[in-house]
């Protein structure tokens, strides 16, 4: 006998991933997973990088907490779309994701220890979303800007997947441009110490890294 709630369930499991998968399936979006990455030249002999991994609030206050790090900046990158907002990245209709714009010193910090951080600081297995975020717009990117930044990327990943024998979700894209956030998106966390999404989401998950990797933290610099 046909089990029907067997076939809603699947159907809906269906549904999902097809819907939260549509912003890749999409001919703009595969154009800009296929594009030619961009090279962010050094200013000031400051490097910049670009990460999604759900809330943007969030992962600006990890990278904040970086010895070597300078600045955070929030924004979208990763979709098809100009000039995205909050609002029409929350849609999941532009291809963006939540992302930020690390500014690093390189001579202080590598490349690959702040991918280190990335993997270190979320849930590597979780499928668009982290935590209580879901949708296509808080998926994880890591974006590289050469090709030696695309293979220190893919080996860690590889290593990660096969030390916890699972899929690692982070998709790895081409850096192509970084569309920086409304104003009041910028250091979120820091000037919103009693929203309830920052006590409950966001602090939590800076305290989770920190303990991790007390020895990356500029509190432990000094």
């Amino acid at each position: 006998m046909l089990n029907i709630n067997s076939v809603v369930s699947t159907f809906l499991i269906v549904l999902f991933f097809s819907c939260n998968n549509m912003a890749q399936q999409n001919p703009e979006q595969q154009a800009i997973i296929n594009a030619k990455a961009t090279q962010v030249p050094l200013q000031n002999g400051k490097a910049k990088a670009y990460f999604a991994s759900g809330c943007f609030w969030c992962v600006e206050a990890i990278y904040e907490s970086v010895y070597g790090v300078e600045e955070v900046v929030s924004g979208y990158a990763g979709g098809h779309t100009k000039n995205p907002t909050y609002a029409s990245s929350n849609t999941g209709r532009t291809g963006h994701a939540e992302a930020v714009e690390v500014i690093y010193n390189p001579e202080l910090i590598s490349f690959s220890t702040l991918v280190d951080v990335y993997f270190g600081s979320q849930n590597p297995t979780q499928v668009n979303g982290q935590g209580p975020d879901h949708g296509s717009q808080y998926r994880s990117i890591i974006f590289y800007q050469n090709n030696e930044q695309k293979k220190i990327i893919e080996t860690k990943k590889e290593e990660l997947s096969k030390k916890l024998h699972a899929t690692i979700a982070a998709e790895v894209y081409p850096f192509t441009k970084f569309w920086v956030a409304e104003d009041y998106h910028q250091n979120y966390e820091k000037l919103n110490p009693e929203n309830p999404y920052v006590q409950n989401v966001s602090i939590p998950r800076l305290n989770k890294f920190k303990a991790k990797f007390p020895e990356l933290l500029k509190e432990n610099k000094k």
